[in-house]
């Protein structure tokens, strides 16, 4: 065996002992069992807040409805305040108490939730649906920077710690790139380029690297698992409470510091559910532009011919749809019956079989028409052959390919085909005119910003006009930039394809209830 096999067979050999010793200190850093205690109504002395209990019935896995838990919690201690006005929980408000306004002493999680409400709830109060956020990185930001000030508490009292310790993960680490580094070397020796052999020897610790990052956690210490047991009695009790999970946010003026442990526990699923600090609904946005709190309902128009296309690309569309349309007209009217000779058993066949005819007359058509409006790729020319395989194997003097092909004049689906892409040719010719029309120009607060497949495709932008409770997205280009969700904005807008032509920032979003600084001009 040579040298260079050697250190392959070698880093192979590494690999397979490091990922024995991982598995070795998965199955030792293992949390250990819960045990649960009696049912008590009982906190204990020097409870945990409700936040890290969240953590540890999760079992160190994460903190599901800890912000909601630390908002009930708050309320509980009367820094905030929620109201029912009705009979529909979703229809609470939330209000920053005076006491709320200064309150000293917070944890950095708490003062985090506390912030949120007192950005959203200003002076008059919210909708509690308003808590939650329009932008999925933005929450998600958030809440990593609220379970991470969470894992900080749950440490600081001794109830979790790192999974790996620092030496035991710094080994994993550095052992993870020896293989790769005995690999490189061999690469180098086989008189191979030193780029392939840094790629060589990088991929096996990456890949390694990634298994390490993706185990990293927190796991419980000996007092975590004793008060993990302790509030495991506490959710037996709460549960044993029939009416307990469907309690609504506003009776924690009843329930006290309960219900934020139940929310903490999981016990109660309607409040949990309403109080929700993640990104919230796609299709109903709390707005307070225009004064008051409302719930707007947005509409993607996911499936609307000719949204946020410029007027060069509707005319290149009606030309395709025009293609199509007269391909197919030509193919129906001047297809003949003696096009197809159907197959002689005897006589080794013919390639104008009957199902051959029709789909190479379809599927022409319809790749004419890609290629008018620049779609066509390789994988369509592929996609076509295989869509006239089962005319290519229809053979017989009987069956529908065949009574279709002696079929005089126009099938009634060719009919119907044509008179569809004719439509649309027209639909299409039709918007790009109203596209030489002077834009609109409207005002509003935005909404949502959601992208789209694809890099060169309009993103959805839903703004209120403040002076409705229904609104359908706009497409604003995907090389815009500068406007961002919750800006006030002043758009040029064509409504045929619903494309916003310029944006010009009339206020700028105010992150956590900042002020604002004074406007800027063409945002566009």
């Amino acid at each position: 065996m040579t040298l260079t096999e050697q250190l392959w067979w070698g880093g192979a050999a590494l690999i397979v002992l490091w990922l024995v010793a991982f598995g070795c200190a998965l199955v030792a850093t293992r949390n250990g069992v819960v045990a649960p205690g009696p049912a008590t109504q009982e906190f204990g002395d020097d409870p945990e807040p409700p936040a890290v209990v969240s953590l540890l019935g999760n079992h160190w896995r994460g903190v599901e409805h800890a912000a909601a838990a630390t908002l009930l919690d708050l309320a509980a201690r009367g820094l905030v305040e929620l109201r029912q006005p009705g009979d529909d929980p979703a229809r609470s408000t939330v209000h920053l108490t005076e006491a709320g306004r200064a309150a000293p002493g917070l944890t950095p999680y708490e003062q985090r939730v506390l912030d949120r409400v007192s950005a959203r709830a200003g002076n008059n109060g919210a909708p509690i649906g308003a808590i939650a956020f329009r932008e999925d990185k933005r929450a998600a930001s958030w809440n990593t920077a609220l379970r991470r000030e969470i894992i900080a508490e749950a440490r600081l009292r001794g109830l979790s710690r790192h999974r790996f310790a620092p030496l035991l993960g710094s080994a994993l680490l550095i052992g993870a790139f020896v293989p790769g580094a005995l690999f490189a070397v061999a690469v180098v020796m086989g008189e191979h380029a030193v780029r392939a052999a840094l790629s060589v020897g990088v991929a096996p610790g990456a890949a390694l690297a990634f298994l390490l990052g993706k185990a990293q956690g927190e796991r419980a210490t000996p007092k975590g698992l004793e008060r993990a047991g302790h509030w495991a009695g506490l959710r037996a009790w709460l549960t044993a409470h029939e009416d307990f999970a469907r309690l609504p946010p506003a009776s924690v003026t009843v329930w006290d510091r309960y219900l934020a442990y139940g929310t903490a526990l999981g016990v109660t699923t309607l409040t949990g559910r309403l109080l929700g600090f993640d990104s919230g609904e796609r299709r109903r946005v709390w707005s307070s532009y225009g004064g008051a709190w409302r719930p707007v309902r947005i509409r993607y128009p996911r499936l609307r011919p000719g949204f946020g296309a410029s007027a060069p690309r509707l005319l290149q569309w009606a030309a395709a749809a025009g293609v199509v349309a007269a391909g197919l007209c030509a193919f129906a009217l001047l297809r003949q019956p003696d096009w197809a000779v159907a197959v002689d058993a005897h006589g080794g066949g013919s390639l104008r079989r009957p199902g051959l005819v029709l789909s190479a007359g379809w599927v022409g058509s319809a790749l004419l028409g890609l290629v008018v409006a620049g779609k066509c790729r390789r994988w369509t020319v592929l996609v076509a052959f295989l869509a006239m395989m089962p005319g290519n194997f229809v053979s017989g003097r009987h069956g529908w390919f065949s009574d279709a092909a002696a079929h005089e004049g126009p099938l009634p689906g060719e009919l119907a085909a044509v008179a569809v892409f004719g439509a649309l040719a027209l639909y299409f010719l039709a918007l790009a005119c109203l596209e030489r029309r002077e834009p609109d120009t409207v005002t509003g607060e935005v909404l949502r910003m959601e992208s789209r497949k694809g890099k060169e495709a309009a993103r959805f932008l839903a703004l209120d006009e403040g002076n409705t409770d229904l609104t359908t997205a706009w497409a604003l280009p995907a090389a815009s930039q500068g406007i961002a969700t919750g800006a006030q904005v002043r758009l040029r807008v064509s409504r045929g394809t619903r494309t916003i032509r310029s944006a010009e920032l009339v206020r700028v979003a105010m992150p956590e209830g900042d002020r604002a600084p004074a406007p800027k001009q063409d945002a566009s």
